[in-house]
C-alpha cells in the first residue's frame, strides 16, 4: 500500500490499562515528546479510586488522556481519536470515549478467557459484545513481542513484561510521526544508574515503533505540526508544581522565607513534595502528623515572619477550619491551598470536583470571611499562588487557593516568566515603635485598607499578644460587645477592600447581548472551547470566567447588567450560583451542574446553551 502522511489539526489519545501497566508514565512521555516537538497540549490523568483493585478488573483501570494540536488547546478533549487498551477491562471502561472513526490499539495477549472473565465479559468476543464497529482495530500481541524483544537481556520474563507500555508508546509515536529522541533522553537520565533498564526500554520502544511500520493495519500516519507560540522558554507543567513555584516566586519577591506545614493528602501531596526538594532556595517544609498540626505550624511560622503555606484537599480543609479561624482572628498572612476532590467525607480521592466552594466561603464558626482565589488552568496555578501570597502578606489575612484535581494533575505548556514582569510584594513589616503609641498596638490599622502592621517576634519595643480571643486595637483581650462588633466589621471590610486591588472582570466574546455564560476555576478551558464553538455556529454569547471569588471583582454587577440571561456552569450542585444570588439578587440566574467526578464535556455546555436559544 502507498503510505500517506496526513496533516491533522489536533488529536486525542487515551492510554488505559491496569494500575501497574504504567499508563500515567506512558501518557506523560507522549505529552512531553509532543511539547518538545512544539505542539500545544493538555493532559488529564484519570486514576482509579481503589489502591489495590484486583488486577484485570474495571475498578483497577488507570487512564491518561493527551490532547495535542497545532493550534491553541484548552482541554484534554472530549472523545479520543486513539484508545490504547492494555487489557479487556481498559477497553470495556473506556469504549464510551471513542470517536466514530477512532483507532483502537489493544494487547491481544490479554484477551484470553481469564482476562475477559475478570473484566466481566460474557462472551469470548469483547469487540462484538461492546458493539464496536467502524473502528480501525490494531490487535497487537504486545506482551509476546515484548518478551521476545528482551529474551537475551538476562531479565526474568515477568520483570521484562513491565516494559510493554513502551511497546504501545512506540506504536503511537509511529502513528503520529513523533521523534523518539526526547523519550530516549528521558531513559538516559532516569536510568543513569541502571544502564540495563535503559537499554531494555529503548529496545522495546523501538520494536513497537518498527512493528507499527511493518503491519498493514496502519495504512496512513498523521502529523500534528508545531503550534505558533509566543517566543520564550517553555516547559510542560502541571498545576501542583506550578503552585509550588508560584509560592517560591512570591517568597523571593517579598523577601520572606517560605514555610509549608502540611499533611499528605491526594491530590495535593505533590505540592509539599515539590517544595521539599528546594531547600537551596530557603524553603522549609514540615510533613506533619495530621491536618490540624499542618495549619498550626504554618500559623506559627507566619507569626515568626515567614510566608506561611498549608496544602490540603476537601477533607483536610474541614479539619483545618478552627485553626483557619485563628489565623483570621490573629490577622496573620496565610495561604491555604485546597486541591479539590470529590466528596463528601473522604469521597473519591482521585476524582475532580468543585464542591469545596461553600466550605471555603463559609466553613468556619463566627463571622470569619476569607479571600478565595481559583486558578483556571495548570499553568495559571503559578499566577494564582503568587498573587494569593502577595495579597495574604500585604493585607495580613488568610487566602484560600481553590485548585482542583483536574488542574493539579493535568499539564500544559508554560512559558517560563521573567520575574521582573511580576510586581514587588511589600508586607507591612514594622521594625520601630511609632511615636504616637506608648506601646505597640497590634491591631491598629491603615485607615484606607484596614490592614494592621506585621511585627516580628524579638523586635525591640514591639512586644504584643495575638490569639483566638477577641482583642481591641491595643491587643488587650476584650469581651466588650461594641469592640467585638467593631473588630468583626473591620476584618470583613479588610477582605472587601481587596476588590479595589484585584483585576476587573473581563468578558470573552460578546460584550453584551442575550446570553452570558458564567464559570469559575478549572472549567475555563471547556467553557472557552464551548464559547468558540457556539460562535462558529452563529450563536453569540459572552463568557465571564471568575478567578476571584471573594471578593468578587468590583465591576461584576456591571458585567451582569449587560446581558438578558445569565447561566452559571460548575462542577457541583450550585455553590457559585447561590453565592451570586446572595450577593446580587437583582439578577435572575440559570444553572447547569455536573457532579460526576469528571470535567465537563464541551458538547454538554453547547447543548445546554442551544436549549436556551431555541
Amino acid at each position: 500500500m502507498q503510505h500517506k502522511v496526513i496533516d491533522v489539526q489536533d488529536v486525542v489519545i487515551r492510554f488505559t490499562g491496569d494500575s501497574g501497566d504504567g499508563m500515567q508514565l506512558t501518557g506523560s512521555l507522549f505529552a512531553d515528546a509532543s511539547a518538545y516537538f512544539g505542539n500545544d497540549i493538555s493532559t488529564f490523568p484519570d486514576y482509579p479510586s481503589e489502591i489495590r483493585a484486583p488486577q484485570g478488573t474495571v475498578a483497577g483501570v488507570s487512564g491518561f488522556q493527551v490532547h495535542i494540536g497545532s493550534g491553541a488547546i484548552y482541554t484534554p478533549g472530549d472523545y479520543c481519536d486513539v484508545l490504547v487498551a492494555m487489557n479487556p477491562a481498559a477497553l470495556k471502561s473506556n469504549v464510551k470515549w471513542l470517536k466514530p472513526n477512532a483507532t483502537i490499539i489493544v494487547d491481544i495477549d490479554t484477551f484470553d478467557q481469564k482476562g475477559l472473565q475478570k473484566a466481566g465479559f460474557q462472551t469470548e468476543d469483547a469487540f462484538a459484545e461492546l458493539k464496536i464497529k467502524n473502528r480501525n482495530i490494531i490487535a497487537a500481541p504486545i506482551s509476546t513481542l515484548t518478551k521476545e524483544c528482551l529474551n537475551n537481556c538476562g531479565m526474568d520474563p515477568k520483570s521484562g513484561l513491565r516494559c510493554k507500555n513502551m511497546f504501545a508508546l512506540g506504536i503511537c509515536f509511529f502513528l503520529y510521526n513523533m521523534p523518539l529522541k526526547h523519550t530516549e533522553e528521558f531513559f538516559k537520565k532516569h536510568f543513569a544508574k541502571s544502564p540495563g533498564l535503559m537499554d531494555m526500554n529503548n529496545r522495546v520502544l523501538k520494536d513497537g515503533y518498527n512493528y507499527a511500520g511493518n503491519i498493514q493495519a496502519i495504512a496512513d500516519t498523521y502529523i500534528v505540526k508545531p503550534s505558533k507560540q509566543k517566543p520564550g522558554l517553555y516547559r510542560n507543567i502541571n498545576g501542583n508544581r506550578a503552585i509550588a513555584w508560584g509560592l517560591m516566586a512570591a517568597s523571593e519577591k517579598s523577601g520572606r522565607p517560605l514555610f509549608c506545614g502540611s499533611y499528605p493528602i491526594t491530590p495535593a501531596t505533590a505540592i509539599l513534595e515539590e517544595l521539599a526538594i528546594h531547600k537551596e532556595l530557603g524553603v522549609k517544609t514540615l510533613q506533619c502528623e495530621d491536618e490540624i498540626a499542618g495549619i498550626c505550624t504554618a500559623i506559627g511560622a507566619s507569626y515568626a515572619g515567614s510566608l506561611a503555606v498549608t496544602t490540603t484537599s476537601g477533607p483536610g480543609l474541614s479539619l483545618k477550619s478552627e485553626a483557619l479561624g485563628l489565623a483570621v482572628m490573629a490577622e496573620l498572612p496565610l495561604v491555604v491551598v485546597d486541591v479539590q476532590r470529590a466528596g463528601p467525607s473522604t469521597g473519591i480521592p482521585t476524582k475532580t470536583e468543585q464542591t469545596d466552594l461553600n466550605q471555603a466561603l463559609y466553613g468556619r464558626n463566627g463571622e470569619c470571611p476569607v479571600a478565595v482565589i481559583a486558578p483556571h488552568s495548570p499553568s495559571h496555578c503559578f499566577e494564582a499562588a503568587f498573587y494569593a501570597a502577595k495579597y495574604a502578606m500585604e493585607h495580613m489575612m488568610p487566602v484560600i487557593v481553590l485548585s482542583e484535581g483536574f488542574l493539579g494533575n493535568g499539564s500544559e505548556p508554560w512559558r517560563i516568566p521573567d520575574m521582573k514582569d511580576y510586581p514587588e510584594i511589600k508586607p507591612p513589616v514594622i521594625d520601630t515603635l511609632p511615636a504616637d503609641e506608648p506601646y505597640f498596638y497590634p491591631f491598629k490599622r491603615d485607615p484606607d485598607t484596614m490592614v494592621p502592621r506585621w511585627a516580628l517576634p524579638g523586635t525591640p519595643h514591639l512586644e504584643h499578644r495575638v490569639g483566638g480571643l477577641e482583642k481591641n486595637h491595643k491587643g488587650a483581650v476584650s469581651s466588650d460587645p461594641l469592640v467585638h462588633q467593631q473588630m468583626v466589621e473591620e476584618r470583613a471590610q479588610k477582605v472587601a477592600l481587596l476588590a479595589q486591588v484585584i483585576p476587573q472582570q473581563k468578558i470573552i466574546g460578546e460584550q453584551e447581548g442575550d446570553i452570558l455564560i458564567v464559570s469559575w476555576g478549572g472549567t475555563y478551558g471547556h467553557m472557552l472551547s464551548a464559547e468558540s464553538q457556539l460562535r462558529a455556529e452563529g450563536i453569540q454569547v459572552g463568557l465571564a470566567h471568575f478567578d476571584y471569588i471573594n471578593p468578587l471583582p468590583s465591576n461584576t454587577e456591571d458585567v451582569f447588567r449587560r446581558f438578558k440571561k445569565i447561566m452559571v456552569f460548575e462542577l457541583n450542585s450550585g455553590h457559585f450560583v447561590n453565592y451570586l444570588r446572595a450577593k446580587m439578587p437583582q439578577f435572575s440566574y440559570l444553572q447547569y451542574n455536573k457532579i460526576q467526578g469528571q470535567p465537563f464535556i464541551v458538547t454538554e455546555i453547547t447543548e445546554a446553551i442551544n436549549k436556551i436559544v431555541k
